[in-house]
């Protein structure tokens, strides 16, 4: 099963959620002087344009990054995660926008370590290509979970490992978990950042309880929905389930996501920012 394209889905409502808190997170990151390392476990192709004709095709970036393009936060993160975009479109059109190792790559220094897998055969040559003349960086063309236990831990002490598969398979989700146990074995430092659609209540919310009773500690929920629950009508929202946070990731979430519901929500959209596991 390798028929996920993130190309028909760059640039929407659920990539705002994953790269504001991605965003964040770096951000915290790298106010300290000792070096980090990133790493991306489903990391697509890396850069993505909008005048595609996947991207075409589903046009979901006009209900995400498309909303916000010419908006002028207020949010010192949202204004950070905006300009990350503007400097891959310099003439003021949005034609391209940036996955997660991009963005990633965009905002760590020299001395940092980015590593990422990708299973795709189309996508990870595409990925490969955007990272050429970057050093201390790592790319494979393995399973996410293989990758897990090939590349962590990595020789610095400090990072964000950022999963967030497909979930074209029911069992991606118990995988992920098993993933998680392994990763935070390995890695226990670093902060782990956990995408997941909103597309049918229930299981979400049994999956957030299975990775909770994991015993792991230090949990946060952070979940923006574009529409009401309604189950068979596709992904209605998504969500990030961080380990370790940093303590300052609630606080500069929340401005952002109060902002972004303005400019993409309608009246029955909503975000929540929750501690599930303390410290």
């Amino acid at each position: 099963m390798l028929s996920y394209r993130h190309s028909f889905h760059a640039g929407n409502h659920a990539d705002v959620l994953k790269h504001l808190t991605e965003v964040a997170i770096l951000d915290y990151l790298l106010q300290k002087d000792k070096p980090l390392c990133y790493h991306d476990t489903h990391a697509g192709a890396g850069l993505y344009s909008l005048q595609s004709s996947q991207a075409q095709k589903t046009a979901e970036y006009t209900e995400g990054i498309g909303k916000l393009w010419h908006y002028q936060p207020q949010s010192p993160l949202l204004g950070k995660y905006l300009d990350v975009v503007k400097q891959l479109n310099p003439d003021g059109e949005l034609n391209f926008y940036p996955g997660s190792p991009k963005i990633a790559a965009m905002l760590l220094r020299a001395g940092d370590q980015l590593q990422a897998t990708e299973l795709h055969p189309s996508d990870f040559p595409l990925l490969q290509s955007q990272f050429l003349q970057r050093r201390l960086t790592r790319i494979e063309n393995i399973d996410a979970f293989a990758g897990i236990k090939a590349m962590l831990p990595p020789l610095v002490k400090r990072g964000l490992v950022l999963i967030d598969p497909p979930y074209e398979l029911k069992t991606e989700y118990q995988d992920l978990i098993k993933g998680l146990h392994e990763a935070y074995k390995r890695f226990p430092q670093a902060t782990y950042a956990i995408w997941y659609p909103v597309i049918e209540r229930h299981s979400i919310e049994q999956f957030i309880a299975a990775i909770v009773a994991t015993g792991i500690k230090n949990q946060l929920r952070i979940e923006f929905n574009l529409h009401a629950d309604s189950p068979g009508h596709g992904m209605t929202g998504s969500g990030m389930l961080v380990v370790n946070p940093p303590y300052t990731l609630a606080q500069s979430l929340a401005p952002a996501l109060s902002e972004v519901q303005q400019q993409l929500g309608n009246p029955a959209s909503h975000y929540q920012i929750m501690q599930l596991v303390g410290e």
